[in-house]
């Protein structure tokens, strides 16, 4: 330091002059250039450890800076240490940027898998076959992509622009894809509705035209096929549908009203008949069992005749009376068919035939059996007693059915 207060620095490059301090203490103009030169290794320490936090922009703007301040720095201690270190760390942040590069093509390559699921998961609801798509949440669906599309382009790294735009487009058209298929769902759907709704009423037109008919039977059955018509036609809209259903069915019931009531005050006309025909069935099944079939025949004719005569019934009761008074007439014919099988010359001629031969082997078989006995032949014995059984058997057989 000269007389004058001017400062020295000395370097690689030399001895300089790095200001002037007059009127002061040697040790005073000294130590505020140290100061300085403190003030530049405090930037150096914060800017080494901040190299891994800060941007390649930010590494650059700080790293000029500091080599700018250490080109003739106004200050006095070790500069070229001071540039040293800025030295090393020049070669962190050529570093530190590759690394960064790196991240950022790692973060670009993460975002555009991103995007290209975003887009997979639109085309892919797009592409849902129209007759099972859940609309509403299906475009619900296809809105939240929408969102994630614009969230990723707000926050995440920017990507390659036609990379970016190709994707758009195919995001785009998957949209207007499930758009297009939505509108023509619906549209279809809309004709179809409008179809069903005009072959409804024309049915409804037929039913109510029918129940005033009092031809039960034939009126019946085409409310049958009406009926399958009606299914066969399709759905209205779902509130359209109750309410030309509600028609329909109101016609019907009707019929179907007016048929009950009908048959209600014909069943009470014939309740009468009812009792009289049970009265006749309990004589008729008083002939059961039947002993003389010629007999019970005759009886049966005259409650036959008498059983006409009741009229009918009530249609409820029809199937259980006519059914026990059948019963009780095919027991007749059992024992009249039994009657005529015995009686029948041929049945008859055929059973002596079969008699006789039977009582022939059954004295020849005795005269096996006394011949055995005689002889003491145990086996001959036992095979000439087990034929006699069976032809003895047989022949009562025989005998009972000719009776």
């Amino acid at each position: 330091m000269e007389e004058d207060g001017t400062v020295y620095v000395t370097d690689s490059a030399g001895e300089r002059a790095v200001g002037q301090f007059p009127d002061a203490p040697a040790q005073e103009a000294l130590a505020f250039y140290v100061r300085r030169y403190l003030d530049l290794a405090a930037q150096v320490r914060l800017f080494e450890s901040r190299i891994p936090m800060l941007s390649g922009r930010d590494l650059d703007t700080s790293l000029k800076s500091l080599q700018e301040q250490l080109t003739e720095p106004q200050a006095v201690g070790d500069l070229d240490g001071l540039r040293k270190r800025v030295g090393l760390a020049e070669e962190r942040v050529a570093q530190r940027k590759g690394e960064i590069q790196a991240e950022r093509e790692a973060a670009r390559a993460e975002a555009m898998a991103m995007r290209e699921e975003i887009v997979s998961a639109a085309e892919a609801v797009a592409g849902q076959d129209a007759a099972r798509t859940q609309w509403k949440d299906s475009g619900e669906q296809l809105h939240q992509l929408l969102e994630q599309w614009k969230a990723a382009q707000r926050g995440g790294p920017r990507l390659d622009k036609a990379a970016e735009d190709e994707l758009w487009k195919r995001f785009s058209k998957a949209r207007t894809t499930f758009d297009r298929n939505r509108r023509q769902f619906f549209s279809e759907r809309d004709s179809e509705h409008a179809s069903a709704k005009a072959a409804k009423e024309a049915l409804i037109a037929r039913a109510e035209e029918l129940s005033t008919s009092t031809d039960w039977g034939a009126t019946a059955g085409a409310y049958r096929d009406l009926m399958r018509e009606w299914k066969a036609a399709g759905r209205a809209r779902r509130r359209e549908d109750d309410e030309l259903w509600a028609r329909f069915r109101a016609a019907q019931q009707t019929f179907f009203d007016a048929r009950d009531a009908q048959n209600q005050a014909i069943d009470e006309e014939y309740g009468a008949n009812l009792v009289v025909k049970l009265a006749i069935l309990e004589e008729a099944e008083a002939l059961l069992p039947i002993t003389d079939a010629r007999e019970a025949r005759a009886k049966m004719r005259q409650l036959e005749e008498r059983w006409d005569e009741a009229g009918r019934v009530p249609r409820a009761d029809v199937q259980k009376v006519e059914g026990r008074m059948r019963a009780v007439d095919q027991a007749i014919k059992n024992v009249e068919e039994a009657e005529w099988r015995r009686s029948n010359p041929e049945t008859q001629a055929r059973v002596s035939s079969a008699t006789s031969q039977l009582e022939a082997a059954i004295a020849s078989l005795e005269e096996d059996l006394a011949k055995a006995t005689a002889k003491g032949d145990k086996r001959a014995i036992t095979n000439a007693e087990d034929a006699l059984a069976a032809r003895r058997s047989w022949l009562e057989q025989i005998q009972k059915s000719s009776m």
